[in-house]
């Protein structure tokens, strides 16, 4: 199983998002756009994982008080020069002490601790989809013109919420787009 665990997004944010992204769909046709009922922000990206069981046994000791999270600016990875993922900003102070939490839970397990988390909520993708291109990939011309568009625009503002709990999700990959599929829930609280 190929498993993440993250933070879902209210729908009024969702909706907020999938405004923004709706006119720039039909625009840039060698982008890989994510559907809006994929809207999250992913806290550990696992993998391959035999069984959840022992990675959702394991996320039952993470302790973490619920936070505000804004959704605000968009931006390109690696860079706005060569994109190949295209992001809106998430800023609050107590996404990266969750992050660590869960890395450090999930440790015992081999999982390793992320080297430079940087929050952010996936909005469209370019070839594999990786910050890197794989052997033999480049950015599409149409990835390129999106983000001299979008880079020289005023920062959209998307919302904020209350973070309340965080879920283990598997994702299963398909010609058509991965689907993602909650398998466990965690509550966030004092």
């Amino acid at each position: 199983m190929r498993l993440f665990v993250a933070l879902d997004i209210d729908p009024e944010i969702q909706q907020r998002l999938r405004d923004y992204v709706r006119p720039l769909v039909p625009r840039f046709p060698g982008v890989r756009f994510v559907r809006r009922s994929n809207f999250h922000v992913t806290l550990k990206f696992l993998g391959e994982v035999p069984q959840a069981e022992a990675v959702a046994e394991r996320l039952c000791f993470v302790r973490h008080a619920e936070f505000a999270l804004s959704v605000r600016g968009v931006g390109f990875f690696p860079t706005p020069h060569a994109p190949r993922v295209f992001w809106a900003g998430i800023d609050s102070a107590g996404l990266a002490g969750l992050a660590e939490g869960i890395a450090l839970a999930l440790e015992p397990l081999g999982f390793a601790p992320e080297k430079d988390f940087r929050p952010h909520l996936t909005l469209a993708r370019n070839g594999s989809g990786r910050p890197r291109p794989v052997r033999g990939e480049r950015a599409p011309a149409a990835m390129a013109k999106l983000a001299r568009i979008v880079t020289t625009a005023p920062a959209p503002e998307f919302g904020t919420m209350s973070a309340r709990r965080f879920y283990l999700y598997e994702s299963r990959l398909s010609p058509a787009g991965p689907s993602y599929i909650k398998l466990s829930e965690f509550a966030l609280g004092g």
